[in-house]
């Protein structure tokens, strides 16, 4: 009989993990998975929000994620460590397109987000105006549109961490309430857009200018009381008030009516109950003539006479109970007569997409907008993508007329055009797209006749900018036939027409192994190369290509310049031992030793610095000359010359020696020469040398030298 038995397949039960390991697991995922959360996601934020609400969303996590909040979490320093690192890059406009188009891996060399301010500052520093409705927080994405607009702006450049700006704080806000519809406030934020502040030469803090377009910024110097800062204001204000008496009256309400213009007329006596000035310029912007007719009793009363009414009818005139600006503005508002409606047969000035949906989707237009149609068709128009705010509108509109910037949409995207387009492709919650639009428009001014302009909307021709594969905003291309060129650089109309005038007459040769081999390594006996080896996702080499253009443009005809993508040559550039990005090598000496070269390893990568050691490598053209070398050649001598008297420590001494090389190359009658004045002081002093460097230039009248006989030296001109 069998008892029972037992059969062994070879698997046994483990058992289960102990309770620390699990923890430890489970710490590790998810440290992994925060390191590689996306972060908009770590800041709960969209991929279209606005920098604004961004800095609204970080504040929020600020206030309850912070360590200072958290003191008995051993991680809240990690964790606010990367909300912090995700801020620091989004709010910033090239990291941020940096970050949207390769990721992390384009901010390797970043290092933003490393630390981060105590709760108190988020608390109660953190953007000193953001709640503030009278004061209008300006950003680079919209600062040029708000100061260029014809309106005038009284701006606080302040830093969040000032205490003369939090001071001020208070004051700004009254000021602000009592200024409000007279001029516009606006305040910018230096800590965020520390690039803005130093263009506009912001060096301390608060710093208060009034701007006008056209004119040169007005700085406020007084004392900051309310007071103060309205007399300041009040200066740049203007207003356009017709004073009515006896021998006027008739005529001007008379010629008013004719021409159709609505009058606000104010009835008052030198005692008191008139518009005060800052009233009278709230009201000037409205289709409306303002009139003051001073009575010898206080009457005290104004009358409204909306356009379009007639003096002998009944109901024509509106009184006012009030002298109080607002509610004057709003019922001047109230009786102003309403846009023209218009269809598609009468389409000029406004437009119902509910009652004329065709026409609209026909133009791709899906929510309110404001537009301006150039003269050339229905299809030939701009819509305008900054805040719906007066001052924004009125620029875009003066300046949209003049360019010639086109809304692009998939009829007529040039895709397959034979004449060169620039293409800005752009989402309308972009900071970096708003601030770049207006400079396209001036722009394609510069370029009329030789280039097209248009803008794409990626969020609504998703599938249009997916089939050139944009992945951040804004992405400039230069469409030339079958070619296509993406524009990488400052977001300026200079930096535009640059980059095209380089698509033009490049300066930079584009290398790849094989011409590497053939242009730099196989160069002629005295050829110069500087070869700058890059990877398109590196920020610093995004940044160096406008320099390193401009620096070829600057040393043409004397070094050659070319760029190596190693990105695409990656197995190349490691061949070469290029091991980080950019790598600026220059190839020069003798063709016997090709692959010899010297590294740049200078601080500044701007065009004149790279353009300063690139030269070095040049054989000098000048000549050092000694007191009896200086004698026998220049005094007595027979030929032109051009002299740089210098001392070795003198930084601008430094900074032209390079410029003069250049002067001393240029093939003519004129010699170059240099005098070490620290070496020579005996030979600079005789001269007349008395501050360095001095450029002289001696010139060869004959026989022999004139002299000058007043100082018995010899004629010499100095060049300035």
């Amino acid at each position: 009989m069998v008892t029972g038995f037992r059969i062994d397949l070879g698997v046994r039960r483990s058992r289960p993990p102990s309770l620390p390991l699990l923890f430890l697991l489970l710490i590790l995922m998810m440290s992994v998975w925060a390191e590689s959360r996306d972060y908009y996601e770590l800041l709960g934020v969209s991929r279209e929000a606005t920098t604004r609400e961004i800095r609204r969303a970080f504040k929020q996590l600020a206030l309850t994620m912070h360590p200072d909040k958290n003191p008995g979490d051993l991680s809240a320093h990690d964790k606010f460590l990367k909300v912090n690192r995700a801020y620091e890059v989004l709010k910033d406009e090239d990291l941020r397109k940096k970050y949207d188009k390769y990721g992390e891996k384009g901010l390797d060399e970043q290092q933003q987000g490393g630390r981060y301010e105590s709760w108190n500052y988020y608390r109660y520093d953190f953007g000193i105006y953001d709640d503030d409705l009278e004061i209008i927080t300006l950003d680079s994405g919209d600062f040029e549109a708000a100061v260029n607009s014809g309106e005038i702006w009284f701006i606080n450049f302040y830093f969040p961490r000032c205490s003369h700006c939090h001071q001020l704080a208070p004051t700004w806000r009254e000021f602000a309430k009592e200024m409000d519809g007279v001029i516009r406030i606006g305040a910018v934020n230096c800590g965020d857009n520390n690039h803005l502040c130093r263009r506009r030469g912001i060096n301390s803090y608060p710093s208060l200018f009034v701007y006008r377009a056209g004119q040169k910024p007005e700085k406020f110097n007084g004392e900051r009381t309310k007071d103060d800062l309205i007399r300041f204001s009040m200066q740049f204000i203007t207003t356009s008030v017709t004073h009515l008496w006896q021998g006027n009256v008739f005529k001007e309400v008379e010629s008013a009516f004719a021409s159709g213009i609505g009058w606000l007329i104010t009835f008052c006596a030198d005692s008191g109950d008139c518009l005060e000035p800052r009233t009278r310029q709230k009201l000037a912007g409205m289709l409306v003539r303002i009139l003051m007719l001073q009575c010898m009793t206080q009457i005290g009363a104004t009358a409204l006479f909306p356009p379009g009414s007639a003096l002998d009818k009944e109901g024509s005139v509106l009184w006012l109970k009030t002298l109080d600006s607002k509610e004057i503005y709003s019922q001047v508002i109230s009786h102003l007569p309403d846009l023209e409606l218009l269809t598609t047969d009468s389409f000029k000035v406004k437009v119902d997409c509910v009652s004329d949906s065709e026409l609209c989707q026909s133009l791709y237009i899906h929510k309110p907008c404001v537009a301006v149609f150039k003269g050339l068709g229905i299809h030939d128009f701009e819509i305008h993508h900054g805040k719906d705010v007066l001052y924004n509108i009125v620029a875009f509109a003066r300046d949209s007329v003049r360019a010639h910037v086109t809304t692009l949409r998939p009829d007529n995207f040039p895709s397959d055009r034979k004449e060169p387009w620039l293409v800005d492709f752009f989402a309308p919650w972009c900071p970096p797209c708003r601030a770049l639009l207006p400079e396209l428009r001036k722009a394609s001014i510069q370029l009329a006749g030789q280039m097209k302009f248009g803008t794409l909307d990626c969020t609504i021709h998703h599938n249009l900018c997916s089939m050139y594969n944009i992945q951040a905003y804004p992405t400039t291309v230069i469409f030339n036939g079958s070619s296509m060129h993406e524009y990488e650089g400052h977001h300026s109309a200079d930096g535009i027409l640059e980059f095209i005038q380089d698509l033009v007459q490049p300066s930079v040769v584009v290398l790849d192994p094989s011409s590497f081999t053939d242009r730099v390594k196989g160069r002629s006996e005295g050829e110069v190369w500087a070869v700058d080896f890059y990877a398109p996702w590196c920020g610093p080499c995004q940044a160096l290509m406008p320099e390193w253009r401009r620096m070829a443009r600057l040393v043409s005809g004397q070094i050659m310049a070319g760029s190596v993508d190693c990105q695409r040559y990656q197995t190349f550039c490691q061949s070469q031992g290029v091991r980080a990005y950019p790598e600026i090598r220059l190839f020069s000496g003798s063709t016997r030793q090709p692959d010899r070269y010297m590294t740049y390893n200078g601080w500044n990568r701007d065009a004149h610095s790279l353009k300063t050691w690139v030269l070095s490598a040049l054989p000098r053209a000048s000549v050092d000359l000694t007191p009896d070398s200086f004698r026998s050649l220049v005094l007595f001598g027979k030929d032109h010359w051009v002299l740089d008297f210098y001392a070795p420590w003198c930084g601008p001494c430094q900074h032209f020696a390079p410029e003069f090389e250049v002067l001393a190359r240029v093939r003519g009658e004129v010699r170059a020469g240099k005098v070490d004045c620290q070496a020579h002081y005996q030979t600079c002093q005789s001269a007349g040398i008395t501050a360095y460097p001095t450029i002289r230039f001696y010139p060869y009248l004959g026989t022999r030298r004139v002299r000058n006989s007043s100082t018995n030296n010899t004629e010499h001109f100095i060049i300035k």
